[in-house]
C-alpha cells in the first residue's frame, strides 16, 4: 500500500512495517521521562518545585548509518522516526521502511530503521549527516543547494474561513499538555476545515514537533492535503519544506515567517499565515486559501 508520497498521501504504515506498532522494541534501557520536577527559587525567594521539560540526544539510524542526531523530547519517537524519514525525503513511502527499533541507551536514544534494498542504495548515495542543537533543521547538510532544495508543488484542496485561524491556534494551545506543565515546548497541529484539531504533537524542538505530526498523520492514514498545519513557532524555510512534503496547502503560526520561507511558500503554492494571535493574523502568500 502506498504511503507518504510528497503530495501528502500518507497511508498504509501499519501494514507495511515489519514490527507492529505495539511491539516496537525497547532494548536494555528505559526512555527518559518527558519532564522532571526540579527545585527552584521564585522571584520572592521561595523554594518550590516545578516541572521542567526533558530533552535527550536522539539519533536516526538507517541500515546502521546515522543520518541525523538532534535533541528531542523523548516521547512519540516512532512518529518522529517516520515523520523525519518522510519530510527529509530519506524515504518516499513507509513501505520503504522494513523495520524500526527504539533503542534507549545511557547517553541517548537510537531510532534504528531498516530500508528496502532500493531505498537503502539511495540513502547510501545521499549520505547526509546532520548533527545540531535543539531542533536545528539545517545543521550539517552537505551543500547550499541542499539547504535551498525545491519544494513539491502543493495542490490546493481546502480553504479556511478567517475566523477559523484564531480557532485553530486556540485549539492547539488547548492540546499542549506538556507545555502547560513546563512552558518549554513547541507544538504542531493538524486542523481540518470542519473545525476539528485532528492531531497535535509536542517537542522541545519545533522541527521535531512537525516531524512527529507528519509521522502521526502517516500512522493514522490521514492525507496531508486534507488539513492545515498549525505551529507555535516562527516559520523558517525548512518548516515550509516539511509542510510541502506533508502535502498541506496552508501553514499557520503564532510568530512571523522569514523572507525565504515566504518566497518558498509562494513558489510551492502554500498559503502562509503568520502572527496569528487572537482574531488578528497576516497572510504572506497565496491569500486565496483564506476566505
Amino acid at each position: 500500500m502506498i504511503f507518504g508520497d510528497l503530495n501528502g498521501t500518507f497511508s498504509g504504515f501499519q501494514e507495511s512495517i515489519s514490527t507492529p506498532r505495539n511491539q516496537i522494541a525497547l532494548m536494555n534501557f528505559s526512555l527518559p521521562p518527558t519532564s522532571i520536577g526540579l527545585t527552584r527559587l521564585d522571584h520572592e525567594g521561595r523554594l518550590d518545585q516545578r516541572a521542567v521539560a526533558e530533552e535527550c540526544p536522539v539519533a536516526l539510524v538507517y541500515d546502521g548509518t546515522t543520518a541525523a542526531v538532534m535533541m528531542a523530547t523523548p516521547s512519540e519517537l516512532e512518529d518522529l522516526a517516520i515523520g523525519f524519514s518522510l519530510t527529509e525525503r530519506i524515504v518516499e513511502s513507509a513501505a520503504e521502511i522494513r523495520g524500526l527499533e527504539i533503542v534507549p541507551g545511557p547517553e541517548g536514544v537510537e531510532l534504528r530503521m531498516w530500508l528496502t534494498p532500493e531505498s537503502g542504495r539511495r540513502f547510501k548515495n545521499r549520505q547526509r549527516r546532520m548533527v545540531g542543537p535543539t531542533g536545528c533543521g539545517l545543521c550539517g547538510i552537505e551543500s547550499i543547494a541542499e539547504a535551498a532544495r525545491p519544494c513539491s508543488i502543493v495542490k490546493r484542496e481546502i480553504s479556511l474561513a478567517p475566523a477559523q485561524i484564531g480557532h485553530a491556534v486556540h485549539a492547539l494551545a488547548g492540546a499542549q499538555s506538556l507545555n502547560h506543565a513546563t512552558r518549554a515546548t513547541h507544538a504542531a497541529g493538524f486542523y481540518l476545515p470542519n473545525g476539528h484539531l485532528a492531531v497535535a504533537r509536542e517537542d522541545v524542538g519545533r522541527h521535531n514537533a512537525l516531524d512527529k505530526l507528519a509521522g502521526a498523520l502517516a500512522a493514522q492514514n490521514m492525507a496531508g492535503k486534507a488539513g492545515a498545519i498549525i505551529l507555535t513557532s516562527r516559520i523558517s524555510v525548512d518548516m515550509v519544506q516539511k509542510t510541502a512534503a506533508i502535502g498541506a496547502c496552508i501553514i499557520i503560526a503564532i510568530s512571523a515567517p522569514t523572507a525565504l520561507a515566504v518566497r518558498t511558500a509562494e513558489a510551492c503554492g502554500i498559503t502562509l499565515v503568520g502572527i496569528a494571535r487572537g482574531s488578528a493574523f497576516e497572510i504572506f502568500s497565496h491569500p486565496e486559501g483564506i476566505g
